[in-house]
């Protein structure tokens, strides 16, 4: 199963929204790619900017999965690519 950028930006603005008790509107999400830190995105919320590392991206996409797919995945079954833009890979 493959995820959308737009659905990762989803996902963290959802598990961000939930974990700081803000609304969803609330949160800004931009997604990167460096070679030498992989996978980061940058959150706004409420003015205060915050990085999430890859582990952090997993563990929304994770979140997301289960509430929006209804199912159990782990860490190790995403995959993040990144060609024009940001994707995951999921093996079901």
């Amino acid at each position: 199963m493959r995820i959308t950028m737009d659905e990762i930006v989803n996902a963290v603005c959802l598990n961000m929204a939930q974990r700081y008790e803000v609304p969803v509107t609330a949160v800004e999400v931009e997604l990167s790619w460096e070679e030498h830190e992989g996978f980061t995105a940058e959150t706004w919320i409420q003015g205060r900017s915050r990085f999430l590392v890859e582990a952090n991206l997993k563990e929304a996409i994770m979140r997301y999965m289960e509430t929006e797919y209804n199912q159990r995945v782990y860490s190790s079954q995403i995959t993040l690519h990144v060609d024009d833009e940001v994707w995951a890979e999921i093996s079901v």
